[in-house]
């Protein structure tokens, strides 16, 4: 295939930008009071991966608030979570005007989570397309197909653990599909749903080596230990509830034709939104990729 995607997942991007800053309270206020920490570390990710994966199509996924179908199902789903910081606030439609300036694509829907928008665009396009969903979210890793691999971001710009089939399986001794029963298992603190209660990762992947799904487990649930039965009974609703928790949508009513994602970056039209928004020390990044 001679197209590449590069799928952003722009929370991602985002959040981890402004807490690498924020710690030290480097906000980086323009001359009017606006804090764009989070942007600017955005935009070295953003072009930094850009670099790294030379992809020929961009498009950037977001959440469009915290209310989601997934709220709706659980009310204490990701409700652990602390709202965001004030200085972070701002950013969020600042950073998709410093996106679209670059003319990429900002695919969101209410009701829904960027992971689903990925899901749903990853799967249309991995028909005619390579692609790679940029991210820090281990969450997405269940996208991973034989066209669609996952950049996990790590430490510092253009850093990734980049994973394939073969990878997610030398890594975690599963499938990518797995990952979904995994969590659905053993639970998710952060997102805050409780899975099987007494059922931790190192148990739940040995369950899922040997009887591959949730249904072969409770299918064989005669073959767990007395301990593993009792827990697996009592927790058979949560189990359910939160397998579908874990599970990202791949039929989002989203899309973007593939056309509409060509990187076709306006020098001018970017440097004109840096200068408007003080970001002084950005121009050596936006050289790299045009």
């Amino acid at each position: 295939m001679n197209k590449k995607v590069l799928l952003i997942d722009g929370m991602a991007l985002l959040f981890r930008s402004f807490f690498a800053t924020s710690v030290y309270n480097r906000f980086m206020y323009t001359s009017n009071g606006i804090p764009t920490n989070a942007v600017q570390g955005f935009v070295k990710h953003m072009i930094s991966s850009m670099e790294a994966f030379n992809p020929t199509h961009v498009v950037c996924c977001w959440d469009m608030g915290s209310k989601t179908f997934r709220t709706e199902m659980f009310d204490e789903y990701k409700a652990n979570r602390p709202a965001p910081p004030q200085e972070l606030i701002p950013q969020f439609d600042l950073v998709k005007e410093v996106v679209e300036a670059f003319d990429i694509p900002n695919i969101g829907l209410a009701g829904y989570e960027a992971d689903d928008c990925l899901g749903t665009l990853a799967k249309s396009y991995s028909q005619e397309a390579e692609v790679v969903i940029l991210t820090g979210d281990q969450d997405v890793l269940q996208l991973i197909t034989e066209n669609v691999k996952v950049a996990l971001l790590q430490k510092g710009y253009g850093n990734y653990e980049v994973l394939d089939e073969n990878g997610f399986y030398e890594k975690k001794g599963l499938t990518p599909s797995q990952l979904i029963d995994l969590k659905a298992i053993m639970g998710d603190s952060s997102d805050n749903y409780p899975g099987v209660k007494g059922i931790g990762e190192k148990t739940a992947s040995k369950l899922l080596m040997e009887f591959q799904t949730v249904e072969g487990i409770l299918e064989n649930i005669h073959s767990l230990t007395k301990s593993q039965r009792q827990k697996f009974e009592d927790s058979l609703e949560l189990l359910h509830l939160s397998r579908e928790l874990a599970t990202i949508k791949c039929d989002v009513p989203i899309s973007c034709d593939l056309p509409l994602a060509t990187i076709s970056i306006d020098r001018t039209k970017v440097m004109t939104k840096f200068e408007e928004l003080e970001f002084n020390g950005l121009q050596t990044f936006v050289s790299r990729v045009c």
